[in-house]
């Protein structure tokens, strides 16, 4: 090889060097600013958070530990009282008797209330909650004769939410509204097989014959299946006899499938006597009631509640976006 041939070369080999130089250095200065960035979202999701709770703390010290929306005066002339049966019905829900039945005695107690509507949406939930629920309207409506109770079904009344529904005096539903659903329901799942392919045994120690009645890693127990099955036939038939309580004579009781479990619209269950017209919150309110002022009693999370759920829901979204980034990049 010439000397010309050799000095190329090396000039080559210097050059490969200083291109795998230049690049390992721009991967150290990317990986450096990435680390920058994260150390710097960090300490902004931190001082973001102290700013925020040290706003709070300030806010709570100015009104003395008073919630912002604290209870005022409903309204000032006559007015429908409206409370919002709204998504599952269940002690641990938003729609829980509890709360339901402080407004529907708030709405009652106003001097200025001439009606009260259930304004319903809702797939149903606890019979347990349902019926309180129910009872109290009726032990209401007895205590104030002149305060009339109309349930409103929006997108759906079903199910439990049929159950408060029965307690009003008259029921209106969108003509789309899906309503019914008067039945009862139990489910669970069995592993049995599973557990067989698997080659896993299940070990238990209980006191009291029926303990394990429906564990899902023992075979079905027909003795326990039926105690199950009349437990649900009995709350199904306390459900038949509220409906019918609170529906009278406008059943169609010849309809083999009224308490079926099935469901209806709005404008089909009005053949089927579960609802008795076609009309909006604001349509029973203004021709039914005659006091088109509507007032909210649903009784709402005060400010410092909803402030904490919506805090400890960001600062969750905050921790996850933080994580992900740090560790996807």
């Amino acid at each position: 090889m010439s000397e010309t041939e050799e000095g190329g070369a090396g000039e080559g080999n210097a050059g490969g060097e200083v291109e795998r130089w230049e690049r390992d250095t721009l991967a150290r200065l990317a990986a450096a600013g990435l680390a920058e960035q994260r150390r710097a979202r960090r300490w902004g999701i931190l001082f973001k958070s102290l700013v925020l709770l040290y706003l709070f703390v300030l806010l709570f010290a100015v009104l003395g530990g008073r919630s912002l929306f604290a209870p005022a005066e409903k309204a000032a002339g006559p007015h429908t009282a409206m409370i919002d049966v709204r998504g599952e019905i269940s002690a641990s829900s938003d729609a829980n008797a509890d709360r339901l039945i402080e407004g529907l005695r708030d709405a009652f107690d106003s001097p200025q209330t001439r009606g009260v509507i259930l304004r319903i949406n809702s797939p149903g939930g606890s019979p347990v909650q349902a019926g309180m629920v129910y009872d109290a309207i009726r032990r209401l409506r007895k205590q104030h004769p002149d305060i009339p109770v109309y349930a409103v079904a929006t997108d759906i009344c079903a199910s439990g939410a049929y159950y408060i529904a029965a307690a009003a005096d008259r029921i209106y539903a969108n003509r789309a509204s899906i309503v019914g659903s008067i039945g009862v329901r139990y489910s669970g799942f069995g592993f049995t097989g599973a557990m067989q392919k698997l080659g896993i045994q299940r070990r238990m120690i209980t006191a009291g014959k029926h303990k394990a009645m429906l564990d899902p890693f023992l075979p079905q127990d027909p003795a326990g299946a039926q105690r199950m099955q009349t437990m649900v036939d009995h709350i199904h038939q306390q459900f038949i006899d509220a409906v019918k309580q609170g529906r009278g004579k406008r059943l169609d009781d010849h309809d083999p499938e009224l308490f079926s479990g099935l469901v209806w619209t709005g404008k089909q269950a009005i053949g089927k006597g579960l609802v008795d017209d076609l009309a909006t919150p604001a349509q029973v309110a203004r021709k039914v009631i005659g006091a088109s002022n509507i007032v909210d009693f649903t009784p709402h999370k005060d400010f410092w509640q909803r402030v904490s759920d919506r805090l400890g829901a960001s600062f969750a979204s905050a921790l996850h976006s933080e994580f992900f980034s740090a560790h996807l990049h």
